[in-house]
């Protein structure tokens, strides 16, 4: 590849060579979509911040709880949020992992606030 590129002073073939994969690039576009839908931003604001069943997160950003789970569906898949059964309820919060801890930074930042916890 770097005998087509041309030389401009800088860094690109040194660069490509530690490129990430496409899978990588696939996985990083999924995570961002996530942020792309107000709802969901709603929804992972709150998570960021408490942990809580479906039937609180729908009556605080005022939706249906079906259409509250569709968006958690999408959020757990992702890899932001996790559940766990708490006798008959299913409690979510934002998950342990370096891309949701990136996702809570961007959001506190984007909102201006100082996290709670």
């Amino acid at each position: 590849m770097s005998e087509h590129l041309h030389n401009h002073g800088g860094n690109l073939a040194d660069l490509m060579a530690s490129i990430p994969s496409e899978q990588q690039f696939f996985m990083a576009a999924d995570v961002f979509s996530m942020l792309c839908d107000s709802t969901r931003l709603r929804i992972l604001w709150l998570l960021c911040h408490t942990e809580e069943c479906v039937s609180d997160i729908a009556a605080a950003v005022n939706m249906s709880s079906p259409a509250v789970s569709h968006h958690l569906r999408n959020l757990k898949q992702s890899g932001l949020i996790t559940s766990r059964r708490e006798g008959k309820e299913v409690l979510y919060t934002l998950a342990k992992t370096k891309e949701a801890t990136l996702v809570h930074h961007m959001i506190d930042d984007i909102f201006e606030i100082n996290c709670p916890r």
